[in-house]
This record gives C-alpha cells, sequence and structure tokens, in this order.
C-alpha cells in the first residue's frame, strides 16, 4: 500500500521546496500506532527548518496533525487504542521519562531525549505517520479537525503560558505580539480564563482584529511612543499582573519589563534572533518582586485543557485552509512575510484540498500587518 508524502529539499537561494512523492506506508514497532491524517498545521517554526536554520532535520515536517488511529502494533489491542479513535500529533512526538526533566512536575515538554516531530521523527506533511502509544495523545470528538490543529502548537502553546503566568480572574494581562497567530489565541484564551487583556502589536489595521477577539486595550508601537506608560494608565498605574511575550524581537521583551506590576511575571514564548538580546539592572528584580519564565508548548494534558475551551465555544481558530500542492509558495510568503487574506484581520481563509493531508499554519511574527495565524489542508 502506498502512502502519499511531501518532502522538502533546500534550494540553492536557501528557500525551502517541497514535493509530494509516494512512498510505503511508515512501519510500525510493536506499541506503535498508524494514524491517517485528516489535516496537518504549518508552523513558522517548520519553514524555518526548511530553510535549514535550525540544523538537520527529517525529510518529511509538520507537527500539528489531526487524525484517526488505523493500524496497532503488534503488542496492542483495541483495548488499548480503539480503530479510528481521533488523535493529535503535535510537535513532541514522544519523550524518555526517566531524565531530570521527565521526573520533575511538568517537565516532560523539555525531555532531554525528546523525539520532536519533523526534526528527529518523519512529521505530520503526510497522509500517515506513526506514534508511540505511550505517548499518544486521544481527543475529543466534537470540534472540527481543523479548528483543534491550531491548537496543538500555538493554542497550547499560550494556553500553557496563561496557565502558569500568575495572574487571576479580572487581573490585567498585556500579550506584545497580539496580532499573530499565537497572540490571537492568546487574546481569546486570556478572556475566556477571565483575565482583563492588553494587546500590543505593530500596525493600526490589528486593533479592530484584537478588539473582536477580546482585548480591552489595543496599543500599537508604530505610533505610541511610550508603550509602558499606556500600559500604567490603563492598569490605574498598576503595571500588569504579567506580560506574556509572543514577538521574536528583543525591543518587545526590553519593554515589557517596565510594564510590570508589583511582583508581576514576563512569560518568555517568542525567539528573538541572537543578536537581539535583552539588559537589565538587578535593582529592577529585588525593588519589584518581578520574575521571568519560560515556557515550551505544553504537555498532554494541556492540550486537553486547551482543546476544552474550543468544545465551550470559548475560543475559535481563524484558519486558512490551502492545498499541500502549495506548500512551497505558503513558506515563501511567511518566510518573507507576505502572507495575507483579504477576508480577515489574520489572513485565515478555507480552501479544499484536491489530494491528501491538509495543512495549517500559524505564523507568529509580528511587525507586519496583517499576519496569518492559522492555515489548515483538509483531504
Amino acid at each position: 500500500m502506498e502512502a502519499l508524502n511531501t518532502n522538502h529539499e533546500q534550494r540553492e537561494d536557501g528557500k525551502p521546496q517541497f514535493a509530494i512523492e509516494h512512498g510505503s506506508l511508515p512501519k510500525l514497532g510493536s506499541e506503535d500506532v498508524l494514524v491517517r491524517l485528516t489535516v496537518t498545521g504549518v508552523c513558522g517554526t517548520d519553514i524555518a527548518l526548511a530553510s535549514g536554520e535550525l540544523g538537520p532535520t527529517c525529510r518529511i515536517l509538520g507537527h500539528e496533525g489531526v487524525g484517526r488511529a488505523v493500524q496497532l502494533g503488534s503488542g496492542l489491542t483495541e483495548s488499548h487504542v480503539k480503530l479510528g479513535q481521533r488523535v493529535g500529533v503535535a510537535w513532541q512526538r514522544d519523550i524518555c521519562g526517566t531524565c531530570a526533566m521527565c521526573l520533575s512536575d511538568g517537565g516532560e515538554t523539555r525531555c532531554l531525549q525528546q523525539l520532536q516531530s519533523g526534526r528527529k521523527v518523519d512529521g505530520t506533511f503526510a497522509e500517515y505517520t506513526v506514534v508511540p502509544f505511550r505517548y499518544l495523545t486521544v481527543l475529543p470528538e466534537g470540534p472540527e479537525d481543523q479548528l483543534i490543529a491550531p491548537i496543538l502548537c500555538g493554542g497550547v502553546t499560550i494556553y500553557k503560558a496563561l496557565k502558569i503566568c500568575g495572574a487571576t480572574a479580572g487581573q490585567w494581562v498585556v500579550i506584545s505580539g497580539a496580532g499573530g497567530g499565537v497572540g490571537a489565541l492568546g487574546i481569546q484564551y486570556s478572556k475566556a480564563m477571565g483575565f482583563r487583556t492588553i494587546a500590543i502589536d505593530a500596525g493600526k489595521e490589528k486593533e479592530q482584529y484584537c478588539y473582536d477577539l477580546g482585548a480591552e486595550v489595543y496599543i500599537d508601537v508604530t505610533t505610541t511612543k511610550d508603550v509602558s506608560a499606556i500600559v500604567r494608565k490603563k492598569t490605574g498605574s498598576l503595571g500588569a499582573t504579567a506580560v506574556l511575550v509572543t514577538a521574536g524581537s528583543g525591543r518587545a521583551y526590553q519593554d515589557s519589563l517596565t510594564m510590570l506590576g508589583p511582583f508581576g511575571t514576563l512569560v518568555c514564548i517568542g525567539i528573538p534572533p541572537p543578536t537581539q538580546l535583552v539588559n537589565f539592572h538587578p535593582l529592577q528584580f529585588i525593588d519589584m518582586g518581578i520574575r521571568i519564565i519560560g515556557s515550551a508548548v505544553g504537555t498532554r494534558l494541556d492540550i486537553l485543557e486547551a482543546v476544552s475551551f474550543l468544545q465551550r465555544g470559548l475560543v475559535t481558530p481563524v484558519v486558512q485552509m490551502t492545498t499541500l500542492e502549495d506548500l512551497s509558495e505558503v513558506g515563501r510568503q511567511i518566510s518573507e512575510g507576505k502572507v495575507s487574506n483579504a477576508n480577515s484581520q489574520t489572513g485565515d481563509v478555507l480552501t479544499q484540498n484536491r489530494q491528501l493531508a491538509s495543512l495549517l499554519f500559524d505564523f507568529v511574527k509580528t511587525g507586519f500587518a496583517p499576519p496569518v495565524s492559522e492555515a489548515v489542508f483538509s483531504k
């Protein structure tokens, strides 16, 4: 039996090139599950991997897949997982379960031996993929596949960051990069969790979009000289309880330190270029009692919690469907910041895929508009 895959190779100009190929079904280990994908997403990380920016990768990328279990390894029966069960395939494909990270509470997302989709094992830009049963993410029925796909990366990332940021219902939370894919989901989750949200991004065109998602305040960094002063004014001079930086900008991080109120928390999510460093004096932390933490995707439980917001209608990703055949062009537009959409501020439109599994992207960069938040291919 043949399976369709989308392999990538780097061109001489450094831009990724994707091509659809026919191959054999992936081989199953005794405790593996074969998943037939119905939709999958493409993230900015996938394009960075395809471009060679993040080191060696597998030929098949992708880490936001939704599908059904269609075959079980010889050591599994339907008492373990039923055929036809809906499952998700995220960035983290497997963990060791024994390293210092795995043995720490909530530390599995930083497993020292983790297998990452597209980086260490073949990803979800394919018709079929293999997942070890011990790290299978079983998904509930209900929300459509293309709505769940963005939650497996961008959605769970921002949900987990909000979950650990230290804010309680009614307190102010700032999301920097709020008009991007991760940030836009963050506004919805923030509102659903009872926080008051200040959205920060670049461009007037993102203002109404952020308000529509649930932000109470929007600050345009291109027209505001002192962003921190506006944050303090809107929060009654207290400052924010938490600032979540989804923008990959050193300046966004630098500015965020002065937005925090007493004992506030800066949550690091976006990754700036290595040359963009952040400076601070220890007195800023000593006097204010503020803390800085990092957040990396989420556990399987975090994914299910994040999906539950979809089930209750509190969060609805805006998705853009496109065909797997157009992945090279999608990658080019993402890397050049040119992805846009006339139908929504996030640039998300749906189109039916002609051949195979779908593709979704949640581009998290900000600084241009309108950014794409999510795009999905479906079979």
